[in-house]
């Protein structure tokens, strides 16, 4: 079983992991695990742990690591968003079917103030998206439709 052990582990942290080297062959037969970095991946760091000089093997197991944990999280976040919507929905039927007046007072200020900024965001980033769209498609039609390459190919 020993022998079916990776050679790195990452212990996940906040930002990032501290790596180790495992190693199951040593005399003991026991599990060893060595600490050699510690990983940011919110800016990319690599520290090497005291005296110890990563290996450029070491080096391509913690980006490895460091790539797959970044679509990792990625995909949870978006997870989280899917499931909020969820959530608002059951909120929307448990509203409809189930709430007392006295839980609908506990919570209607919480939920109208939360989903007004939620809306408000949402509308914001959709007209930036929309007009990045149109500015792109403009710069676009001005570059394809210049007078300068009307021009350009009359003249060859």
């Amino acid at each position: 079983m020993a022998g079916d052990l990776p050679e790195y582990y990452f212990r996940v942290r906040d930002n990032g992991a501290n790596v180790f080297r495992v190693d199951s062959e040593n005399r003991q037969r026991r599990i060893e695990m060595d600490q050699i970095a510690v990983v940011n991946i919110k800016n990319g760091e690599i520290k090497s742990q005291g005296d110890y000089a990563l290996t450029p093997e070491d080096m391509a197991e913690i980006k490895r690591w460091m790539e797959a944990r970044i679509a990792l999280l990625a995909r949870r976040d978006i997870d989280d968003i899917h499931r909020a919507v969820d959530y608002l929905n059951t909120t929307t039927q448990w509203i409809q079917s189930k709430a007392t007046d006295a839980q609908l007072d506990a919570v209607t200020d919480d939920l109208l103030l939360a989903m007004h900024d939620l809306r408000a965001v949402l509308v914001r980033k959709k007209a930036d998206r929309i007009l990045k769209a149109q500015e792109a498609n403009d710069r676009l039609r001005l570059t394809t439709h210049s007078p300068d390459r009307r021009r350009d190919n009359g003249a060859s």
